[in-house]
């Protein structure tokens, strides 16, 4: 026991002596009787790195790092020390060791702080300790495999090192230690490298640097002298590594600043102008990229910098020429580099646009007249244009599908320009080139030209919106160029053209059909002329997209938007024009809008009921409207009814189970304004007013009061008890809004006169007595029903109980019948009561009396008291069915009595 328990504290032992060894090289090195003993120190901390060559432990990193910074005092005057530094900063690379599982998290701090340390090591000027640094942060990155370790020595786990570094300040010193490397091209090199890396690799890494004004730091570094050629490439992929890897809104505010920017121009220029290689190229563009990012940022100072100013006589290169010495020598290889500048460029232009001061910039170097050349199709453009004709034809199809979409932006914004440079012809002659039958389609390949492969779907697209843009701002002078080059009939046709096609939907082909629907609206809507132009041809196409129906509204695909475009196509080309009005109901227009209403989701309810209360105006359309019915026999008036119901249900209106008025007070007050009504501000509109736009039953009031409140077909008891609180909704209005203004004096503290009090009160009580007479007419209507529904209950009781008499009478005269084939007793009683009760004939005429046999059918019931059958009185009809002629023994076989009128006895 004694021999294993020394075995034991053997172990421990060593530890002690390795910490009291370490803690004298400490001591040693800070005592100052010992302070200047260089060579023993040189001595002892040669022993000690000699004894950790395997790595360090992480209890010893606290010590190890006071000797490294005790160390990097004394290489100041003592140069000796620097190869001290290097060479714990090379055991630095292997990974740490650990005695216990636990140490990880025991030491975790220490470890922090010793990255950190490390970092500020970068202060010693000698340029290996420099490179080591970098060195050893770079190998964190990478496998090193740890050296033969001794027993119960573990290495920490690969992302221990990794994690604590993100969160210690290490990235944050080795970006400020930069400024000090300008005299070492070298290791500044190194340095960023070790910064792309970090960077690259962790959010948080980005973050600290970005914390130190890295961003703007790498950005003003990156232009310095440089034999190597790499400071340029390695600072983009920096910024472009915190683009992505950190917050985008803080890299481009930091970058916005004038000296940024101002460095970012000088750079690009430079690729510009003196760039060959092939990284070159692509360097040009990250800068582009970095630039197009910080036009983003409505504070970037691109304008002022004259950096914008500079990129626009470019944009327009080479379409169009420029005696800019800037740009005197140069040339376009028109390969994949320059094809994605030019669309980086445009999409410059698109976000440039966001700041007005840049649309003068875009005046003055004509950009509008370049992005119209690039629009033109490829059959309409000259063979000896200069630049076009070296672009490929796929690269050709993308920067016109590019320039469209630039256009789209900024078309409305230089609409003098646009108008200049006759856009609106450019785009007509592009549309009617996209509806023509010729080789050349488009080869699908840009982001744009999604769903063109081998059409034009992709142009025509673009180019409808261009125009959608364009006639959006309602610019009459623009508007009437479009209809004086017949864009209307254009339109039609397309629009038609397509619906012929056996070409499936698809999600591009409704947005173009969406988009002609708009623009025509855009341009007849306030036009009485371009409404006659729309005509029968137009209200063909209405029709048809009317008869499709709601069916596919949420498909996904776009179905919605083309219903509303076309609903709005109604409200905008064929209301105010008699003749489009009427065609439009002899097509079953009005009809087409009910069925609409009928089905489609409550989103369109309001546009399809402003569209039918617009034709209202016509007289012709109400009969229209009062004849309709939906294939479950719904009237046009049951109809609005319903939604009338509907809309107060979803309002939350108050109402009892019959639908009636459950609170005299508020007979139209739904239940949000009723929480908010106390709340609301005396300086805002009037939140009854406001109400009447919001929702759908001022509109149903307002067809209601075309179609009249009687004689309306198809409509139930609940019907009646909407109709009577629909047709006083004006009053009930009128009365919510006085009784909002009395609200808003009390909330002001003003006591209005005497007299104007009284009215008011009286004003409320009419518009409460109105609601209460409505509540009694209700219920008056509801009476009535009841009344009816009784009638009608007793009379079918009625019906019931006189079919069950017949059948049970029909029942006992065929017991009875039965009964005299079976009992010959019976039988004679029956010929003797019908002897007895034959009259006797007369001597003359009785050879030719006939013998009349009859059928009965039950006519009246009656009781006379009698228990049995006999107590039944029952009148029959009766016809004869047989002449005297007949032989007598057909007559016994059938029975005449089994029809008989006589009593029955039991």
């Amino acid at each position: 026991m004694r021999q294993t328990a020394v075995h034991t504290s053997q172990p421990v032992q060593e530890v002690t002596t390795k910490c009291l060894e370490l803690s004298k090289v400490v001591r040693l090195l800070e005592d100052p009787l010992t302070a200047t003993l260089k060579e023993r120190h040189l001595f002892v901390l040669q022993k000690l790195l000699k004894k950790s060559q395997n790595g360090f432990r992480l209890r010893e990193l606290t010590g190890i790092a006071k000797i490294l910074n005790i160390c990097a005092e004394k290489v100041k005057d003592h140069p000796e020390y620097t190869a001290i530094l290097c060479d714990t900063l090379k055991i630095c690379r292997l990974p740490f060791l650990k005695e216990k599982v636990s140490d990880e998290l025991t030491y975790a701090k220490d470890v922090t702080e010793f990255f950190s340390h490390m970092g500020c090591l970068m202060r010693v000027s000698d340029a290996e300790v420099r490179q080591q640094i970098c060195d050893t942060v770079k190998s964190f990155y990478s496998c090193v495999s740890p050296k033969q370790l001794l027993d119960g020595l573990q290495p920490t786990s690969p992302g221990f090192r990794l994690q604590l570094l993100e969160r210690s300040s290490l990235a944050q010193t080795l970006l400020l230690s930069l400024a000090a490397l300008e005299n070492q091209p070298a290791i500044k090199l190194q340095l960023l490298q070790t910064l792309q890396i970090l960077s690259s690799t962790s959010d948080a890494n980005s973050a600290l640097i970005l914390n130190s004004r890295g961003a703007e730091t790498i950005c003003l570094h990156m232009n310095e002298p440089d034999p190597s050629g790499q400071v340029l490439l390695r600072s983009s992929e920096i910024l472009l590594n915190l683009l992505e890897k950190g917050s985008k809104d803080e890299v481009t505010a930091q970058l916005s600043s004038m000296e940024c920017v101002i460095s970012l121009k000088e750079a690009f220029f430079h690729l510009l102008l003196n760039g060959l290689q092939h990284s070159d190229l692509q360097l040009r563009n990250d800068l582009l990229v970095i630039t197009t990012l910080i036009a983003e940022n409505p504070n970037s100072l691109l304008i002022e910098s004259l950096f914008a100013k500079q990129l626009m006589v470019f944009i327009t290169f080479p379409e169009l020429k420029t005696h800019n010495p800037l740009f005197g020598n140069l040339k376009l290889n028109y390969n994949n580099e320059d094809f994605n500048m030019k669309k980086l460029l445009l999409n410059l232009v698109v976000l440039m646009s966001k700041d007005y001061s840049a649309l003068q910039l875009f005046r003055d170097s004509r950009v509008m007249l370049a992005l119209l050349t690039l629009v033109k199709p490829p059959a309409a453009s000259p063979e000896g244009r200069s630049g076009l004709r070296h672009w490929s034809s796929i690269q050709q199809e993308e920067l016109q599908l590019q320039a469209l979409v630039t256009l789209a932006t900024i078309a409305p914004l230089i609409l003098d320009d646009y108008m200049f440079c006759q856009g609106n012809t450019c785009l007509l002659l592009l549309l009617d080139w996209c509806t023509g039958q010729d080789a050349c389609f488009g080869q699908g390949h840009s982001s744009n030209g999604t769903g063109g492969r081998v059409s034009k779907k992709a142009q025509m697209q673009h180019c409808l919106r261009v125009l959608r843009s364009v006639t959006s701002l309602g610019d009459e002078p623009v508007n009437q160029d479009l209809c004086d080059q017949g864009i209307i009939n254009q339109l039609l046709g397309i629009v038609m053209q397509m619906e012929a096609s056996p070409d499936e939907e698809d999600e591009i082909l409704l947005e173009i059909k969406t988009d002609i629907q708009i623009i025509l609206s855009a341009l007849c809507e306030n036009d009485m002329h371009r409404k006659e132009l729309f005509g029968s041809e137009g209200v063909e196409m209405v029709v048809h997209f009317l008869r499709k129906g709601a069916d596919k509204f949420y498909s996904g695909l776009g179905h919605n938007k083309l219903i509303l475009s076309t609903v709005d196509c109604v409200w905008s080309c064929v209301v105010g024009c008699y003749t489009t009005e009427d065609y439009f109901l002899a097509k079953e227009g009005v009809f087409l809008l009910l069925d609409l209403l009928s089905s489609s989701p409550r989103s369109i309810h309001g546009v399809t009921l402003a569209t039918i209360l617009e034709l209202c105006d016509n007289p012709n359309t109400l009969c229209h409207i009062l004849s309709w019915k939906d294939h479950a026999g719904q009237t046009a008036p049951s109809l609005l009814l319903q939604l009338w119901r509907e809309e107060e249900a979803e309002l939350g209106v108050s109402r009892d189970h019959h639908g009636g008025i459950a609170d005299p007070k508020r007979p139209l007050l739904s239940h949000y304004r009723q929480d908010t009504r106390l709340l609301f501000p005396a300086n805002e509109p009037s939140a009854a007013v406001m109400e009447i736009s919001e929702n759908l039953r001022s509109k149903i009031y307002s067809i209601f009061c075309k179609l009249g409140f009687q004689d309306l077909p198809g409509l139930s008891t609940k019907d009646y008890m909407t109709l009577s609180i629909l047709k006083r909704y004006l009053d009930f209005k009128v009365g919510e809004v006085w009784e909002e203004i009395i609200r808003e004096l009390s909330l002001d503290g003003v006591r209005p006169i005497t007299p104007d009090q009284e009215a008011l009160d009286t004003i409320c009580k009419m518009a409460e007595d109105t609601a209460r007479q409505i509540a009694a007419e209700q219920g008056s209507i509801l009476q009535q029903q009841q009344k009816e529904d009784i009638s009608e209950e007793n009379h079918m009781y009625t019906e019931i109980k006189s079919h069950w008499k017949q059948q049970e009478l029909t029942a006992k005269s065929w017991d009875y019948y039965v009964s005299k084939t079976s009992n010959y007793e019976i039988l004679k009683e029956v010929k003797a009561q019908r002897e007895s009760s034959r009259p006797k004939p007369r001597k003359k005429d009785a050879a030719f009396q006939p013998a009349k046999h009859f059928i009965g059918q039950v006519m009246t019931m009656e009781k006379t008291g009698a228990h049995g059958p006999a107590g039944m009185k029952v009148t029959l009809s009766r016809a004869a069915i047989k002449g005297a002629a007949q032989h007598e023994a057909e007559t016994s076989t059938k029975d005449p009595e089994y029809f008989s009128t006589v009593s029955v006895k039991d």
